[in-house]
């Protein structure tokens, strides 16, 4: 059975639950880039021991050794008392990627060098997430619909 005689209950291996097909070229993915700025100030924290309900909250999470590091909007690190020392603007590359494209992190990391702006890359299932210091957050955009646009203008 190919892909489009498939059920909307049967998937393939790279199709998405929402129909599109992940990008496995890299200009094809840069020229797709799209990103978007989300409303809001996210910071990174170490979830302390018995506060495991903040995880409700938490936008992202990842288990260290040291311990459970969590993104959390300001507000809410702020109401927990929680301590952190950056404030980032998060940007979300909306291009449906593949995630064993090879090359789209590094290009955007890259990008981003170039311009003095720190990027954080979160990976999720169907785009990748960059959180940038809260005052470059307009630029980080800026420079990252530069890259597509230098993208799209190869490909033609």
């Amino acid at each position: 059975m190919s892909d489009r005689e498939m059920s909307d209950n049967e998937m393939s291996d790279n199709e998405t639950s929402f129909g599109g097909t992940p990008i496995v070229d890299l200009g094809r993915a840069l020229a797709d880039l799209r990103p978007k700025l989300r409303p809001g100030r996210f910071v990174f924290v170490s979830v302390p021991s018995g506060s495991l309900n903040l995880l409700s909250s938490a936008e992202a999470t990842v288990a260290e050794d040291e311990g459970l590091t969590a993104v959390l909007s300001q507000e809410v690190a702020d109401e927990a008392g929680l301590k952190y020392d950056y404030v980032g603007g998060w940007i979300t590359l909306r291009v449906l990627s593949d995630l064993s494209l090879v090359g789209l992190t590094a290009a955007v990391a890259q990008r981003l060098t170039a311009s003095d702006i720190s990027c954080n890359v979160i990976a999720g299932r169907y785009h990748d997430h960059i959180v940038v210091p809260w005052d470059r957050r307009e630029h980080a955009v800026a420079a990252l619909m530069e890259l597509a646009d230098e993208a799209r203008e190869s490909a033609a």
